[in-house]
């Protein structure tokens, strides 16, 4: 592991009540290079083009796509995320949204924040998750 994660644990024990199986942290302790992501939606990083559909899991397969992507762009792998933040605009989603994320940061335990918002900035985006990685030194 990249990184020392402190308290880790998985949301299946968390939030018995809710279909989860992510693997995350209460803090993470990180020394090295930081790679601040901008949040990422559900488009292509090359054109801006929106994926064509309205679907929670769909949008949030491309926007870790794209969170992978940038993060080893940089030089770094999933295991170096630090902190995830999502944003959704339908707490009806979460679950599929985090069951959809936890696929990519398996055993990578970030820490991460969740927030339902009143909308984003295009109405058909459904999803927004910003990361933080650190290359360690």
């Amino acid at each position: 592991m990249a990184h020392t994660r402190h308290r880790k644990f998985n949301t299946k024990d968390t939030y018995p009540e809710q279909k989860l199986d992510n693997d995350l942290a209460q803090a993470v302790v990180a020394r090295g290079t930081v790679i601040f992501l901008r949040g990422q939606c559900p488009q292509d990083l090359d054109t801006a083009k929106n994926i064509e559909s309205h679907d929670p899991v769909e949008q949030t397969h491309k926007v870790m796509q794209n969170i992978r992507q940038l993060v080893e762009e940089c030089g770094g792998r999933m295991e170096h995320v630090t902190k995830l933040v999502v944003y959704l605009t339908d707490v009806r989603h979460r679950e599929a949204v985090y069951r959809t994320m936890g696929e990519y940061i398996r055993g990578v335990h970030p820490v991460c924040t969740g927030l339902v918002v009143v909308a984003l900035a295009r109405p058909e985006w459904l999803v927004e998750i910003d990361a933080t990685a650190v290359i360690p030194d």
